[in-house]
C-alpha cells in the first residue's frame, strides 16, 4: 500500500503492467491474468496494458470510488432489510 501511495503522489496517472507488478509485489502474468479475466481494469495500449493509478488507488482501499460507496451502501441497506431482527438480538447479547 505504502509504494502505491508513492508512486501516486509521483504524479503519474497511469502505470503499465511490470510498475503494477512491481507495485502489487506480484508477477507479471499475475497482472495480465488479472486484466484478461478483468479483476483489473486496463486499456491496452500496443502489447502493453495501461492502468490508471485512480483506479489502483481505489483498489488499495485508500479511497473509494462513487460506484464502490453505492455499491457498499445497497449491501448494508440489504442486509438490514433481510436480517434487521437478527441484528437487534445480536446486539442486545
Amino acid at each position: 500500500m505504502v509504494k502505491i501511495m508513492k508512486a501516486i503522489n509521483a504524479k503519474k496517472s497511469e502505470f503499465f503492467t511490470p510498475q503494477v507488478a512491481a507495485l502489487l509485489g506480484i508477477s507479471r502474468i499475475a497482472v495480465y491474468k488479472q486484466v484478461k479475466r478483468g479483476d483489473i481494469k486496463a486499456i491496452k495500449i500496443g502489447k502493453n496494458y495501461a492502468i490508471s493509478a485512480s483506479y489502483l488507488l481505489d483498489k488499495s482501499g485508500k479511497t473509494l470510488s462513487p460506484q464502490r460507496k453505492m455499491a457498499i451502501k445497497r449491501a448494508v441497506q440489504k442486509t438490514v432489510k433481510e436480517y434487521g431482527p437478527l441484528l437487534v438480538k445480536l446486539g442486545n447479547e
